[in-house]
């Protein structure tokens, strides 16, 4: 089956919380910290098996911040990685067509961060740390 892209929507919310939950060391950041209070982005699916979700960050620069990438730990076929790439390929687009100049992404995640290099992205091999604070 082909895959297909979509942009979210507010009933995507329980899959993927679900997914965050069985991802061991993964945390939900929360709705409220994602783009769209967490439809900012896309869900790419396997007819209409949801496989991965990605958010995408606006910005008042150039930039446009593409994160919280998280995959349904059940689906084991073959296409995962291509869904991967039809993920971040189809942001790449939309920054585009946005009037954007960059692209920015933080991870953690081997096979993310070799797939952005083979995607042609340049990875900062120097480990850097996500910091955060919750001011209310």
């Amino acid at each position: 089956m082909k895959l297909n892209i979509r942009r979210l929507k507010s009933s995507d919310w329980d899959t993927i919380d679900k997914w965050w939950k069985a991802w061991e060391g993964w945390d939900n950041p929360g709705k409220d910290f994602l783009p769209e209070n967490g439809t900012g982005g896309f869900m790419v699916e396997n007819g209409k098996q949801p496989i991965l979700a990605g958010f995408l960050y606006t910005t008042n620069s150039k930039v446009i911040w593409l994160d919280w990438i998280i995959s349904n730990p059940d689906y084991r076929k073959k296409n995962r990685q291509e869904a991967i790439e039809l993920l971040i390929n189809a942001s790449e687009n939309v920054c585009k067509a946005m009037g954007y100049k960059y692209v920015f992404s933080i991870g953690r995640n081997n096979n993310l961060i070799k797939t952005h290099k083979e995607l042609g992205w340049f990875v900062d091999e120097k480990p850097s740390h996500e910091i955060f604070k919750l001011i209310n």
